[in-house]
């Protein structure tokens, strides 16, 4: 049975990031394919491997590509705080709603996956660009037309609003398995509405937490199309240096080496804040035992 996921995994994800991987060990070169071969047969019958470093050499010390990576984190962690904040009353308020309403409210999170994602940041575009209907409404009260399009803020308004519900419905669909049993036990106990949400509800939804987290940080981190569009020249995100790097330098195996640098930022950034969260919500569990 588990054959196929295997395959699947083989076929689309560890091949693909095997040959990135080899393209990374390449040297730059001019032909079709843009880089030298790591194998060659030379003059005896043994194959040779040349193998080269200098792309991760300059990728490690070029300010530019170390900028991109720690500037592509930041926006996606704080992107993704930003949706975790704003997407989890958003998913407790759906999974308390009567049964009645929940299919309407679900209907309502996911209505913009009804339009096309590029028509979606166009229209932000739209609203947000110096005579936009954002700029207008601002002048409207009196406080003056501001730089919206082509900042910082622009994009974290563009992701935020594109990955809210990726962290919305794992949410939810965690926060509908809570037995309202619980919650009813932690009144009883004297335990206010607070306490009960710290206590109960909070753990109980950590695995969907940490599924919405993932789901937003990991596209997150690699987006392109947002910051190309909203950002303009200035955000120079991974995203957008491997666009630059592969199309228009044709420089293989340096965008290559980027891609391993980023999948490797991937495993060690959620991972080493997953072991932090374990560890402390393991210390605080510990802790409300020796009290009991």
């Amino acid at each position: 049975m588990l054959a196929l996921p295997w395959a699947w995994l083989g076929l689309f994800l560890l091949a693909p990031a095997a040959i990135v991987l080899k393209i990374s060990l390449a040297a730059p070169a001019d032909g079709v394919p843009p880089y030298s071969a790591l194998l060659h047969w030379g003059a005896g019958w043994l194959p040779q491997v040349t193998i080269s470093l200098a792309s991760y050499a300059l990728i490690l010390g070029d300010p530019l590509y170390l900028h991109a990576l720690l500037l592509s984190v930041k926006i996606a962690g704080v992107s993704t705080l930003v949706c975790l904040l704003a997407g989890y009353p958003m998913a407790l308020a759906i999974a308390l709603a009567p049964e009645r309403s929940r299919n309407a409210l679900l209907l309502a999170v996911m209505l913009p996956f009804w339009t096309g994602f590029l028509m979606r940041i166009n229209a932000w575009i739209g609203l947000l660009q110096d005579d936009g209907w954002i700029n207008s409404a601002l002048v409207a009260l009196g406080l003056g037309a501001h730089r919206l399009l082509y900042t910082d803020a622009a994009i974290y308004l563009g992701i935020v609003y594109t990955y809210l519900p990726f962290m919305v419905l794992p949410l939810y669909a965690r926060l509908t398995r809570l037995e309202p049993v619980l919650l009813e036990a932690a009144a009883d106990l004297g335990a206010s509405p607070l306490v009960a949400f710290r206590r109960v509800t909070w753990p109980l939804s950590l695995p969907g937490v940490w599924a919405g987290v993932l789901l937003v940080f990991i596209p997150a981190v690699g987006e392109y199309v947002i910051p190309e569009l909203l950002g303009g020249p200035q955000a120079q995100l991974v995203g957008r240096v491997l666009w630059e790097e592969f199309f228009a330098n044709r420089d293989w195996p340096t965008a290559s080496a980027l891609a391993v640098v980023l999948l490797v930022v991937l495993l060690i950034v959620p991972g080493g804040a997953w072991y932090l969260f374990r560890r402390g919500f393991t210390a605080e569990a510990r802790t409300t035992r020796n009290v009991a």
